[in-house]
């Protein structure tokens, strides 16, 4: 059957004429989502789409093709078929369906262009119909749809089943990640009541540099320059803040700080750090498989790390009981250890991993956990993100000890909110010193790390 009968065919068992764009089914009840219109030149994708995998089938799959290869035979063989086609196109929509049908079997469809383009750092995906991206830490919503259901679906197997993970009805939420180290998450009916939902946190295939995060204002170059000497000092941080606050590019940034000569293990639920130096040992958590077996945790990975001789345990992020093993770790001689928290501020960044502490069901009393909390962290850095969209390391506070049953800390560098916003909205905030001196110093000094005391006088806050 030729393309042109391909597409009539479609067209008739649509029930719908060349003319008329294909109206949406109507949404879930209660939905209050807008509907976009249909792309109108879905039907001729489809059997262009669909010819193209009947000419080229089994090489598509061929695993000694390298991916340039791959891409070759692909647009080649695509050229060749539209080049067949009788449907009046234009330049600009011939280029266009090109496109879109190479970035759905080489890439993941609609998606493809926003994943490639640098200045967006998010994409969201709410139903197939709907795709909102971040650029600039802005939310806009964007013209890029997928065809139905099944083919947002296809894609969204398509990216967990390339690192090992499943989603269906039977596991209707995946963690997962893209090949530059990207983090997915994706979420299924009925668990997602509209359609399926896919969220995609990008990172720079290049990871942001200590001159980058500077550059943004993400931080001072005197605050860049002190927690150099902490990481190189072995001092044990954690990096707190919200969601999307950039917990771990600025956990990328500081693990750039560890000496190359050292052995290093990261343990991520996904695998998104991107480190460069060269002993470097990569542990990445496992699901459960279908029959709820073979689950191996991030508390776990800990443990085991602990046998693998590291000098850093760096972890992407500590949400349950491996609190209670990095502390442990931290407590046993392993120092410069640096993982990342949800928080609101550096105290709820102790009282979280109290509460974490407690998810062991170890039988602790609370001022024990707190011993243990106050003697294994020396440094906890906040981080926000701002209502213009920017992400400003906000505290730097110092953990002291004990007073009675409560953790002392100590502010050393706070964001002075002071300034107010410029015309665009931007805080003209900085990051200043409170005028007190860490107690690690001594450590550092130990560790032949000489810090300026200078940086540690009074600057003054507000206008």
């Amino acid at each position: 059957m030729s393309l042109s009968d391909r597409l009539a065919e479609a067209r008739r068992a649509r029930g719908i004429d060349a003319s008329v764009l294909e109206e949406e089914p109507p949404g879930p009840p209660g939905s209050t989502r807008v509907r976009r219109s249909a792309d109108p030149f879905a039907d001729l994708k489809r059997a262009v789409h669909q010819t193209l995998l009947d000419n080229l089938g089994p090489q598509l799959y061929d695993a000694r093709a390298t991916q340039a290869e791959l891409e070759q035979k692909v647009r080649l063989t695509l050229q060749e078929v539209l080049a067949k086609e009788d449907t009046p196109l234009t330049v600009s929509d011939r280029a266009r369906i090109s496109q879109e049908i190479a970035d759905d079997i080489l890439g993941y469809g609609p998606i493809e262009p926003y994943l490639r383009d640098p200045d967006i750092t998010e994409v969201m995906v709410n139903g197939y119909d709907q795709i909102f991206i971040e650029r600039a830490g802005r939310i806009y919503p964007v013209e890029g749809r997928f065809n139905d259901e099944a083919h947002l679906r296809r894609t969204i197997d398509k990216i967990v089943g390339r690192v090992g993970r499943r989603v269906d009805e039977a596991s209707p939420m995946v963690d997962a990640r893209l090949a530059d180290g990207s983090r997915v998450n994706a979420i299924i009916p009925p668990l997602s009541v509209d359609g399926s939902t896919l969220t995609i946190r990008k990172f720079a295939t290049d990871p942001y540099s200590v001159e980058d995060l500077v550059g943004f204002g993400t931080l001072s170059r005197v605050v860049a320059q002190f927690l150099d000497d902490c990481v190189r000092g072995r001092l044990n941080i954690l990096v707190s803040g919200g969601t999307g606050a950039g917990k771990t590019t600025t956990l990328n940034v500081l693990s750039s700080f560890i000496p190359g000569d050292e052995r290093i293990v990261t343990i991520e639920d996904a695998a998104e750090l991107q480190l460069h130096q060269d002993h470097v040992i990569r542990l990445e958590a496992r699901p459960a498989n279908i029959e709820g077996k073979g689950e191996v945790r991030v508390r776990e990975l800990v443990r085991n790390a602990l046998r693998m001789r590291p000098d850093r345990i760096v972890v992407g992020e500590v949400r349950d009981a491996a609190a209670l093993d990095m502390l442990q770790a931290m407590n046993t001689g392993h120092d410069g250890s640096i993982c990342t928290v949800h928080a609101n501020s550096p105290r709820d960044t102790l009282a979280r991993i109290e509460t974490m502490v407690l998810f062991a069901g170890v039988d602790l009393p609370v001022r024990a956990i707190r011993e243990q909390v106050s003697s294994a962290i020396d440094l906890i850095v906040h981080q926000s993100r701002f209502r213009d969209g920017t992400r400003h390391i906000t505290h730097v506070t110092e953990v002291v000890g004990m007073e009675g049953d409560v953790v002392t800390l100590q502010d050393l560098f706070l964001f002075d909110h002071h300034l107010g916003y410029d015309a665009e909205g931007r805080s003209l905030g900085t990051l200043k010193s409170t005028g007190l001196r860490p107690k690690f110093l001594d450590k550092l000094s130990a560790a032949g790390i000489h810090v300026d005391p200078s940086i540690f006088a009074f600057e003054k806050f507000g206008r």
